[in-house]
């Protein structure tokens, strides 16, 4: 109770005497940078803390920028001129459908993400993310995967069915190469990276913000991150489902697309656009909340209505899932789907226009600097409300249907996605380039850089309207002299070239300021955000504490007092890297979190994961799952020793208030996380379901002609023995974990174990006595992908429950260090839940269909 009463002291106020309190103890700024010192030479690879995660992360998405980019530039050189032989129809396929995937999967996500990466911790006053090496795992499976992804096309076994990857284009049959299995397996693992990194970033923005720094006055970028995040959680496994379910039509002629067989092609298209869309306010919104963190700073006054803004940026994550059937307005669905979408998407328009009024406030009521960050903020309002404007026209159904798939779509999507996020970015990168390494880059040469972008913006892709409305279609490679588009498209030409000279003006200052000795950064735009302490690689001397929006604004000498290690958690309590666990709500101290160093366990997982996919496109299967058991052995090795007792259960953090070093609750920052990754699964489940649905719903008679469902009472039985290994979990997370107990734990668990293999092996007869075969119709393929599903589970957690044991077995699992029999008891909870709904979903859905 004394402990508790200690804890519960530290959600107050800080004493007034607390930042005043003398300097810390001799050694122990030495021992914080002896923790935190990073690794040098080749070592680097082994990194996992986010201020050189981060920076790995900025650079790898500018390199596939600039790539991206170049792929574009030979579109527009072949399009400069009528009749031109420059590049043949295959290859500028080829190109077309690399340039807007790397764009969109591995540039204009990632970029945000990676600045996210290496701002949020110095942001939200921690030393680092809650889990440094998920953050490298993720880092290293993009970079690897994106690079040998994009190396495909020097070989010319690109995928070249488009960005988005429509059946039955992408079919076997027209498709046979295997430069689409590298688009679906290849891009698949890389949104699991990204899922990978928006658990990080949601945990990290929830349970590690300073105290003091409620929800109500986190930074806005914190909130955008947040929002996107969440939308990450929802949107990506959507296409994750869609990329398996055609990667098994072409591997294994399962026909979820294929109409002639009960498949439908439009299926993907809901399935991708279910992503797609919300993945371009994915993108926006960590850009409007870096604009509306560096408009204040630009204007010298705080953003005007900032709970407003906060407000708009939820407003248009939760509204953005209504609109993936504004890209499938002449698709044929229902009328009522259509009038719908269209009303949400001019209602989407309204929370965005609330923050540009925002920022346009913020300036008008400040004292504007004019310069280069200056210069991409207003260039960002100019473009992007053009793009808006456009979106509001698509809307509106007759218009859309004869602007689609025209030129037209192509400039609304580049001024949206450029004046939306590349500006952004870029003015980013203007601003916070000096918490690199200390250095700005030249205002001189960032003013030819935003002339020649912004100009060359417009040039670019202004004609684009025209050409569209002139009858110009999307993905043509070549076009006749006389269709009066020529003038228009040598314009669009010369435009992109004079945004790649403003690029390359960038990069060569970036180079040029890299390549300096690192130094202390000062604060160049008096901002009022904790990014701006000293640098340093362990992120804060001391953990301030936190009241307002605009912390250094509010206290001009807490950059002297944090570098003097007067607040919380002055140096390093147990001799390795630690930072704070905060309340989610109040972000009162909680735990003192320690945290991993450095490690070959994430990048040998990543390349084991990368290979693992990429072996499997080119049928190269046992050296595949050699990769894949590779992986597999490094994770387990990387998260052995994270949930480990400490040296003595609490920990001093300042003015003699104590927390705990292990959650006092079985709710820790890790469940959280593995709860998030428990939504994943079920939504990716929920897309097989929608699937199976779907399909169920385009047959005029359910089951069709020569299948049948499975034998009830195996079905039942399924259900019976998951419940049954379901709760032997939940019997071992209700007992007590005391020495004496670990054998029955072991017992319970090797219970749930039969218990689940069981299950499987009822419901996999229950298929084979149906006589289901999974090539004969897409209805039956859908019910066979949901009992592969299960089996995916079924393999998942018996890794899981032997890891489990292997634990136990080694003193592991202990009331003090219990996360591991929590996180995988609610795995296996959620596996039972998905369970029971497919076998409800399998007897419920023909019954309905069968009724109306």
């Amino acid at each position: 109770m004394a402990q508790s009463a200690e804890m519960k002291a530290s959600s107050g106020a800080i004493q007034e005497a607390f930042p005043n309190r003398l300097p810390r103890p001799t050694g122990e700024r030495e021992a914080l940078e002896r923790a935190w010192e990073p690794p040098q030479g080749w070592r680097r690879l082994t990194a996992v803390n986010n201020s050189q995660i981060g920076i790995y992360y900025i650079i790898a998405a500018m390199v596939f920028f600039v790539l991206g980019g170049i792929l574009a530039l030979l579109m527009r050189l072949q399009l400069a001129t009528p009749d031109n032989d420059l590049i043949g129809a295959s290859t500028y396929n080829q190109l077309f459908t690399m340039h807007g995937t790397v764009m969109m999967f591995l540039f204009a996500v990632p970029i945000v993400e990676a600045i996210a990466v290496f701002l949020l911790p110095n942001m939200l006053g921690a030393r680092d993310l809650p889990f440094p090496r998920l953050s490298a795992y993720a880092f290293w499976a993009y970079a690897i995967g994106g690079l040998a992804f994009f190396c495909t096309i020097f070989w010319s076994v690109s995928p070249d069915g488009g960005w988005f990857m429509y059946p039955p284009l992408t079919s076997k049959q027209f498709s046979p190469e295997i430069g689409a299995d590298f688009w679906l397996l290849g891009i698949g693992f890389i949104e699991i990276s990204a899922i990978a990194g928006a658990i990080e970033l949601i945990i990290g923005i929830l349970f590690t913000r300073a105290p003091g720094m409620k929800l109500s006055n986190m930074p806005v970028f914190a909130w955008a991150v947040l929002v996107s995040a969440v939308m990450i959680i929802f949107a990506f496994p959507a296409v994750i489902a869609a990329t398996t379910l055609l990667e098994l039509e072409r591997a294994f002629d399962w026909p979820f697309f294929d109409p002639q067989r009960g498949g439908d092609p439009v299926l993907w298209q809901h399935l991708f656009w279910f992503f797609g869309h919300p993945e371009v306010y994915i993108i926006f919104l960590p850009a409007a909340g870096m604009v509306s963190m560096m408009v204040p700073a630009m204007a010298g006054i705080p953003l005007v209505g900032h709970r407003a803004v906060v407000a708009a940026l939820v407003c248009v994550g939760v509204v953005s899932f209504l609109l993936w059937i504004h890209h499938m307005f002449t698709s044929g669905v229902g009328i009522n789907a259509l009038l719908l979408t269209s009303i949400a998407s001019f209602v989407v328009a309204i929370p965005s226009g609330l923050q540009i009024f925002a920022w346009i406030a913020t300036f008008w009521n400040g004292r504007v600097r004019m310069n280069t960050p200056t210069l991409f903020l207003l260039g960002f309002h100019c473009i992007f409300l053009i793009g808006g404007l456009t979106g509001v026209m698509v809307a509106v159904l007759p218009f859309d249907w004869q602007a689609h798939d025209s030129y037209f779509i192509v400039a609304h999507l580049h001024y949206v996605l450029m004046g939306g996020m590349v500006f952004p970015v870029f003015a980013a990168l203007y601003y916070w380039f000096p918490v690199i390494n200390g250095a700005q880059l030249s205002e001189r040469l960032g003013r030819w850089c935003f002339a020649l972008m912004f100009a060359g913006l417009h040039l670019a892709f202004f004609p684009m309207h025209i050409t569209g409305l002139l009858g110009m279609p999307r993905r043509v490679y070549t076009y006749s002299d006389y269709v009066g588009w020529n003038a228009l498209n040598l314009v669009s030409t010369i435009g992109a070239f004079t945004l790649a000279a403003g690029v390359l003006i960038f990069l060569i200052d970036a180079v040029r300021v890299l390549l300096k000795p690192d130094r202390d950064h000062d604060n160049p735009w008096n901002a009022g955000t904790l990014e701006w302490l000293p640098p340093r690689d362990y992120g804060v001397r001391s953990i301030p504490e936190v009241r307002g929006t605009e912390p250094l604004w509010d206290n001009p000498s807490l950059s002297e007092q944090v570098e003097q290690g007067r607040w919380w958690v002055p140096g390093t309590i147990f001799g390795g890297r630690e930072t704070l666990i905060t309340h989610a709500r109040t972000a009162r101290p909680l735990q003192l979190l320690r945290l991993p160093s450095e490690g070959w366990q994430p990048f040998l997982a990543a390349v084991g994961t990368a290979g693992f996919f990429l072996l499997l496109t080119v049928e190269w299967m046992t050296t595949a799952f050699v990769f894949g058991m590779g992986s597999i052995a490094a994770m387990v090795q990387w998260v052995w020793q994270l949930d480990r007792k400490a040296p003595r259960p609490w920990a001093e953090i300042g003015e003699g208030v104590r927390v705990p070093v292990q959650p006092l609750t079985r709710r820790s920052h890790s469940w959280w996380a593995t709860l998030l990754l428990v939504i994943v699964d079920c939504t990716i489940f929920a897309s097989f379901i929608y699937s199976h649905v779907h399909l169920s719903m385009a047959l005029d008679v359910c089951p069709p002609p020569g299948a049948s469902l499975a034998n009830p009472w195996l079905s039942y039985a399924n259900i019976a023995f998951m419940v049954m290994s379901s709760a032997c979990m939940f019997a071992n997370t209700r007992r007590g974990l005391q020495p004496g107990s670990q054998t029955s734990l072991r017992g319970f668990t090797l219970l749930a174990l039969l218990f689940m293999g069981a299950a499987f092996a009822l419901a996999l007869r229950g298929q084979v006595d149906a006589n289901l075969s999974p090539t004969v119709d897409g209805w039956s393929a859908s019910v066979a992908i949901l009992l592969s599903y299960q089996g995916f589970h079924t393999v998942v957690l018996l890794i899981l429950g032997v890891y489990l044991i292997a634990r136990s077995w080694a003193g592991l699992v202990v009331p003090e260090a219990r996360a591991t029999l929590d996180n995988v008891a609610l795995l296996w909870h959620a596996a039972t839940f998905q369970v029971l709904v497919t076998e409800v979903a399998l007897r419920a859905v023909p019954a309905w269909m069968n009724s109306i």
